[in-house]
This record gives structure tokens, sequence and C-alpha cells, in this order.
């Protein structure tokens, strides 16, 4: 357990938005390129081929995104205020009054708007929209303001790592969770020929998948994600969606995707065989990189493993590390009884 819950801190205390994963990218790097043949595409992401004990006839594709949500900058006021857009969904009640890094200087701000004896009633019932919102960096002109930053810089949640028990919290673990298995599963070494890609811009649109696996061609994918658990006082029934501290979530549909039923099925064979815990999600809801691998070329059968994580896309990520173990465990199951097929 230890080996892949090092490689998640390891992971999560590094910022990396979507389009700015030089960071994230140069630290698996530097993880990997000892292990396995790699390539980084135009794009950014990482194609890695890791040589196995044995060989198949088909080509199999492990992947996980390495960006994360956050903000870019797009304006400073007169009195230098920085004024910014969302990259990637974000609930604009996670946002107002939370610490970030701008830049690659990481300089501290915190994002403010109207206080609250400012509000009027009607405001005061609503979260505040992200064009009301700025950040404050401590400068008092726009001239101070540009001499830290510029617009276009990248802004990050900052979010520290926190052991809880046997739950852990940190910002981005959506989806360096996918990251730190599939280094996990490189160091370790793997069965058969299979390739990974460490893909860029999910967050905004599948943007590196859809390069990255038309390059990589695959007849099987296993995407390995973060995926929202609604276990909270609030949810009940199937709006829970899944739960921490059950398992490995695979999923049958989502927004984008019709997952292979056989390699669904497999994955609970697998739990059931090995007592791996798996369950599912009870709402078809989201999506992942799977929506553009498994339409890439002639078509590609995929499945989607992923941790339940609560408060997604914010900075208080929350998972269970025994999760974080069970999906590690069925993935390297479920990726060798696909090349047995």
């Amino acid at each position: 357990m230890m080996s892949v819950l090092n490689e998640l801190e390891g992971l999560c205390a590094l910022d990396g938005i979507s389009g700015d994963e030089g960071q994230v990218r140069e630290y698996i790097l530097s993880q990997i390129s000892d292990k396995c043949e790699v390539s980084v595409d135009p794009l950014g992401s990482i194609i890695a081929f890791c040589k196995g004990k044995k060989r198949s006839g088909k080509k199999l594709l492990i992947s996980a995104h390495m960006d994360e949500v956050g903000f870019i900058v797009r304006y400073i006021t007169d009195d230098g205020y920085l004024k910014f857009s969302p990259v990637g969904g974000i609930d604009p009640r996670v946002v107002f009054g939370k610490r970030v890094f701008v830049g690659k200087n990481k300089i501290p701000g915190v994002v403010g708007g109207k206080v609250l004896h400012h509000l009027s009633g009607s405001e005061k019932s609503k979260a505040v929209p992200f064009d009301k919102l700025y950040i404050d960096i401590g400068a008092d002109s726009k001239e101070q303001a540009l001499s830290a930053v510029s617009l276009g810089d990248s802004v990050c949640f900052e979010g520290g790592y926190s052991d809880m028990g046997e739950l852990l919290c940190a910002k981005a673990i959506d989806d360096r969770a996918g990251c730190a298995v599939m280094i996990d599963l490189i160091k370790e070494g793997v069965e058969y020929d299979t390739y990974f890609t460490f893909v860029v811009q999910e967050e905004i649109g599948l943007r590196g998948s859809t390069a990255a696996a038309f390059t990589v061609d695959p007849d099987f994918a296993i995407v390995l994600e973060a995926t929202t658990a609604a276990d909270i006082p609030a949810s009940q029934g199937d709006k829970k969606v899944c739960q921490l501290s059950k398992g490995a979530v695979v999923t049958f549909m989502d927004r984008h995707t019709m997952y292979d039923k056989e390699l669904y099925a497999l994955a609970f064979d697998i739990g059931r065989e090995m007592n791996i815990p798996v369950q599912t999600k009870t709402m078809v809801a989201g999506g992942n990189d799977a929506g553009a691998i498994h339409k890439t070329r002639g078509g590609v059968r995929t499945a989607a493993v992923s941790v339940p994580c609560r408060y997604l896309h914010s900075p208080v990520c929350v998972i269970d590390k025994n999760d974080l173990v069970s999906v590690g465990r069925l993935t390297r199951e479920l990726s060798k009884r696909i090349m047995e097929l």
C-alpha cells in the first residue's frame, strides 16, 4: 500500500491545470523513464511502452490524466486584483475564500468577493459567480500585479495532503490517483506488453487522450480515474452514486461511454475470485477519457476503474486508502485477463 500512497502524495503536491501539466509530466518521467520506453507527444502526453514477461497478439492501453481543474488569469484591475476564468468544471461554491497559487513562481493569493455584510438578501442564498470573484495577491496597483503575474497564468488551489486515518485528503486526486496506480504498476513490472498513457487536458474535453489513443491504436483500454462519491448525509439510495470504503468502482455507462459488457462482468468476477472489493456507479453521470479512447480509429473495447472520491474538483478531495489499493489490484489482474481472452 505504501508505495502507491507515497506516489499519490508526491503527485498531489504538484501543480498542473489543463494545458500546463509540465511539472507533473517531468515528475512522472523521472519515475518511469528507466522502466520502459517513453515519448512525449506534441500535446504533452506521455506514451510509455512496457515490455512484459509474456507476449500477446492484443494491444492493451492503460490510461490516466495528469491535469487538474483550476483557473486562468484573464484580466488585472487598476488596483491590482486578478480576474479569472475556471479551467474545467468547478462549482463556484468551493472557490470563495480559498488560497491559491498563481503562475510558475507560485505567487500566493486568496479568492475574494463581496463580503457577507454587503450582500443583498437574494445574494446571500446564491453561490458567488466567477465574474464577481477576484484573486488578491497583495498588490496595490495593476503595475505591481504585473510585476509578479501575467495574463494567461495558471492558478491552482493550495491543497495540502492530510492523513485522516483510513482516509486521506488532497487536491488533484482527480486524476493523480490514476497516475499513481500506473506508476506503481510500471515499477512492479507487467505480465504482458502494455502501453501506458499519462494524458493532458482531460478536464477541458478529453483532448490529450484523443491524440494519444490514436497514436497507440489499442485493441483494449483500461481508463483509471477518480469518480464522484456522494455518500454524504444529503444523499440517499442511488443518489450516493458510489461509496468510500466499498472498493474500486467499475462503470457500466456514463455520459460519454457505454462500456464493454464482457470487461465489466470480468472485473466483478475478478473481485469475487480474489476478494477485491468492487462496486459500480448507481447513476449514469459524468465521463472520462474513455469517451475519446473507445471511439479512436476502428474502436477500442474499454473498461473504466475508478477510486471513489468525495468533494471532487475541489481543494479537499477525500478518498479511502484501501479503495486506491483495490483499484491497483483490480487493474493488474484485469490487464492480465484481458490479454488472455
